[in-house]
């Protein structure tokens, strides 16, 4: 499973005092008790023939339709809003709606991806999940979107980095995928928050120094002392509250953590890869997603990882993007090399 908010987190609400959060806590013990169903990404193909030649064509134009499950646990809920209709509203509606359209525009404008199967632009979502209900996930076939208890939690379609994120699950397993525990699913929770940080600011036009590289910024409400749900910046600095606890994400492997919940610290250890991007992205300046994001992205798409790959593995594998795409001795590789060492995943980085 894929969702925004880790179970150690909701865990922690979970077993807070009542009588301060009351909603919450029974928000939090509820959204545990939920078994999310899980579907795989189909492929999407337009074929036609032309004489004798047979024609693949895909389209640049989004195809979104957001349904609302009507504060029940069942998918996909009631048609709300398809591609092109008017704003309906509703919030949470025209929210997901939005923000799903900004992530179809980011991965087009960006690397020329046509939909999260890179072969169409069927994007799916659903709203009001549940009653209360803390999370959204990636159910491998649409987004799902809690509403939040509203005294810890606010709502998750009012992060456009939290709806890129979970969209970003899905590209990971178009591309392949990588197994959804320790460091290869650490390293799917880094990609995906790669991809929502990128999303944020490709919306906004943001430069790798302007730039927040917060994800989750909007969805606790203000009696969380926190930022967000993480810093890709700053992994462990996002919250460090009462009830919640503090951010548990290391910056470097020296402080990696080994745990047999969160499936072997999937939300906690993508803070070492997290950071890792982030020296890159400001180290090369400018847009992000133009040189580092780009990196990433054809790394991830190269066919050459594997489901199970590591932390060295993946740096070793940007490393040879990097060079491959600018050169060896480029400014572009030098700086994937530096990052990896200076986040304590390998030593140095060779090219070859």
């Amino acid at each position: 499973m894929h969702p925004i908010v880790p179970p150690y987190l909701l865990a922690r609400l979970a077993a807070a005092p009542a009588e301060r959060f009351p909603a919450a806590v029974a928000a939090a013990r509820a959204t545990l008790a939920v078994a999310r169903p899980y579907a795989p990404l189909p492929a999407h193909l337009d074929l036609s023939v032309d004489g004798d030649t047979l024609v693949v064509s895909a389209t640049p134009d989004a195809d979104r339709l957001v349904s609302d499950a009507q504060n029940r646990e069942e998918l996909p809920g009631t048609p709300a809003r398809a591609e092109g209709a008017a704003p309906t509203g509703d919030t949470a509606v025209d929210e997901a709606y939005d923000g799903l359209g900004a992530t179809f525009a980011f991965f087009w404008e960006a690397f020329e991806r046509v939909g999260l199967d890179g072969r169409s632009g069927t994007l799916l979502a659903t709203v009001h999940y549940g009653r209360d209900y803390d999370n959204a996930f990636w159910d491998g076939q649409r987004m799902v979107f809690g509403d939040g208890d509203g005294e810890v939690f606010a709502g998750f379609t009012r992060s456009l980095s939290v709806i890129a994120h979970e969209l970003g699950h899905g590209v990971i397993e178009a591309a392949g995928g990588l197994d959804y525990s320790n460091q290869s699913g650490a390293l799917n929770e880094s990609i995906a928050d790669v991809f929502g940080a990128l999303t944020e600011q490709h919306h906004r036009g943001q430069t790798a120094d302007a730039a927040t590289w917060l994800v989750g910024a909007e969805i606790f409400t203000d009696a969380v002392t926190g930022s967000a749900l993480r810093s890709l910046a700053a992994p462990g600095t996002a919250y460090d509250d009462d009830v919640l606890g503090k951010d548990p994400q290391p910056a470097h492997m020296r402080d990696f953590v080994e745990t047999s919940g969160d499936n072997g610290g999937v939300h906690i250890n993508s803070g070492i890869p997290n950071k890792a991007f982030h020296l890159v992205a400001t180290a090369l300046g400018g847009y992000a997603w133009e040189r580092a994001g780009r990196i990433w992205y054809l790394t991830l798409t190269s066919g050459s990882l594997s489901p199970s790959t590591t932390f060295a593995q993946f740096a070793a594998a940007t490393a040879r993007t990097a060079s491959g795409e600018y050169g060896e001795d480029s400014e572009e590789a030098v700086a994937v090399r530096t990052a990896w060492a200076s986040v304590g995943v390998v030593e140095d980085v060779a090219a070859d």
